[in-house]
Formats: C-alpha cells, sequence, structure tokens
C-alpha cells in the first residue's frame, strides 16, 4: 500500500501509513525502501530524511544502495544537486548503477553537465549495456548545444554495441491491446488519427500549450522537430483513445519508457480541453492527468 500510494502521486498518505506501520510493527529495509521511494516520488525532502535518519538509529536497518538512490533522487530533482553529490562522497558503501543513475537523471532536468559527466563515466563502467544511460548524457549536451559531445557519446554507444530501447505506448480498447511507436501510420485508423491529432494539437495551443524542442533530436530544422514531437507515441495512443472510447470515459495508457517532457506538458492541455480523464503508466509510476493538471505535480 504504502509503495502503491507513492507510485500514484500520494505521497503523504504513504507517510502517514508508514507511521501506521511503525506502531504496530518494526519495518524492514522493503517498507523504508517503499517509504523513501514514495517521498521521492512527491518532494517530500523533510519526510524522507527523518524516515532515512531512523533506518539505523531506531530500527537498527542498515541502509543498501537502493535506499541511497531515493535519497539522491529526492535531492537531485529538488534542485538539490551538490548536495546529492555530497551525500553520494559521503556513502559508507561504493555507489552503484542505481545512485549514480538517480543523480544522472537529475542532472537532465537541472542541466548541470559537470556531474552529469562524473555520473555518466561510473555508469559506463557499472552499466555499460544499458541504453538509457547513453541516451541520457547524449541529450543532456545536445539540450546544452554540445552537438559534438552528444554525438561522441552516440558513437560510443556504436562501438559497444549499444543499441537504444525502441519507445512505445498501448491502449487497451474493448479487450484487444493497440501499440503505438513514434511516428506510427501501421494502424487501419491512420489518417483519422492523425487528422484528429491535428485538430486536437491546435486546440491545445489556443489553450498556451508551446512544444519544448528539448526533447527531440538537436540536427534538425525548428518546424521539423515540431513535427516530430507531435507524433510521439503518448499523442498517438491518446488521440486512438478519443477516438475509440466512450464519451467521459477514462483513457488508459501504458508507455514503456518514461515519458517525456514535452508529452507530459502536452496531455495535461489535452484532459483540459477533452474534459478526459488520462492515466499514463510509464517506466518510474502512474501520472493521472484531469482537468489541466497530473497527480504528480510535475515531480517525477
Amino acid at each position: 500500500m504504502i509503495s502503491g500510494y507513492g507510485m500514484h502521486g500520494h505521497g503523504r498518505k504513504a507517510v502517514k501509513l508508514f507511521h501506521q506501520m511503525k506502531a504496530l510493527t518494526k519495518p524492514d529495509h522493503v517498507a523504508f525502501l517503499s517509504v523513501l521511494s514514495a517521498c521521492s516520488h512527491s518532494g517530500l525532502i523533510a519526510e524522507a530524511w527523518d524516515c532515512f535518519n531512523s533506518m539505523g538509529r531506531d530500527f537498527q536497518v542498515t541502509p543498501r544502495p537502493e535506499h541511497y538512490a531515493c535519497m539522491v533522487d529526492l535531492l537531485g530533482r529538488s534542485g538539490r544537486l551538490n548536495e546529492a553529490f555530497e551525500f553520494i562522497e559521503r556513502m559508507p558503501v561504493r555507489p552503484d548503477a542505481g545512485v549514480w543513475g538517480a543523480l544522472l537523471g537529475a542532472c537532465r532536468i537541472h542541466s548541470n553537465i559537470e556531474l552529469a559527466k562524473i555520473a555518466a563515466n561510473n555508469l559506463f563502467e557499472l552499466d555499460a549495456e544499458n541504453p538509457g544511460r547513453y541516451v541520457l548524457m547524449s541529450n543532456i549536451y545536445a539540450s546544452s548545444g554540445k552537438q559534438k559531445d552528444a554525438d561522441k557519446i552516440r558513437d560510443l554507444m556504436k562501438q559497444r554495441g549499444v543499441r537504444k530501447v525502441a519507445g512505445h505506448t498501448s491502449i487497451e480498447i474493448r479487450n484487444k491491446v493497440y501499440t503505438f511507436v513514434a511516428g506510427d501510420k501501421s494502424h487501419a485508423q491512420s489518417d483519422l488519427i492523425y487528422s484528429e491529432l491535428e485538430k486536437v494539437i491546435n486546440r491545445i495551443r489556443q489553450e498556451g500549450y508551446k512544444p519544448d524542442l528539448n526533447f527531440v533530436l538537436h540536427d534538425v530544422e525548428e518546424e521539423m522537430k515540431e513535427k516530430m514531437l507531435y507524433v510521439h507515441s503518448e499523442k498517438l495512443a491518446i488521440v486512438f483513445g478519443l477516438l475509440n472510447s466512450g464519451p467521459g470515459s477514462v483513457i488508459r495508457i501504458n508507455k514503456n519508457l518514461r515519458v517525456c517532457g514535452d508529452c507530459h506538458r502536452a496531455i495535461k492541455f489535452i484532459s483540459k480541453v477533452t474534459g478526459r480523464e488520462i492515466v499514463m503508466r510509464d517506466a518510474h509510476r502512474f501520472h493521472h492527468f484531469n482537468d489541466g493538471a497530473c497527480s504528480c505535480g510535475d515531480y517525477w
């Protein structure tokens, strides 16, 4: 329950339930991981420190690398990157890929190239087969205007034979699952989907949506960047859902990777202009979009 609350953006409910649990039984390392993860998903820094510090002090539970990773993720996403790095340096155990991955992800959000380099160099040794690490570092360079450095990371991927995982989004309509990739035109309703997508994009632009071009390749023209963002798999699946589900029904989609920042912002607008609740399960958590807002509070 604690973990479930955390994944759905109910961090304070997770912490409250954890305190109820402590009154009944001694929490183990799994319980602590669940509540720290919930705090990380909701940006509850003070609550997380309270739980983390109580592990050894009150319950004789030794923190494991995954507990440290939660704290690094929490501090990093909150913008406290230097504090997160100092925390890593003080760890009594060797930081693993989860710890450095949390720092790298935070560096992507806050555009900190120097700490990203340190995290990436460690990940390229500890987690050399994981394509996400290379892609993330390449994107950090690209979004900072360092295209040559971004290209070097892509070349390193090729040299090591590491291939990027293709993103896809699935949706279930009347007990049948439909899967979309970016720019997908393989579906029987493709013409209708793209026609409706154009209408939806025009509506959300009128409401204030502006595409975030940081989430697309940096070696193409501006107009092409926008077009590439519009056909991300999340948007295609949602439009398909709008066309094929009953009025007022909840649209539920599943993304195999972390939802991109532009799609996250666009879906908030889509939920507002269509009056539909949209629930997305990505690689990290659930996002509940309703009337222009997301349950994650833009903290994910």
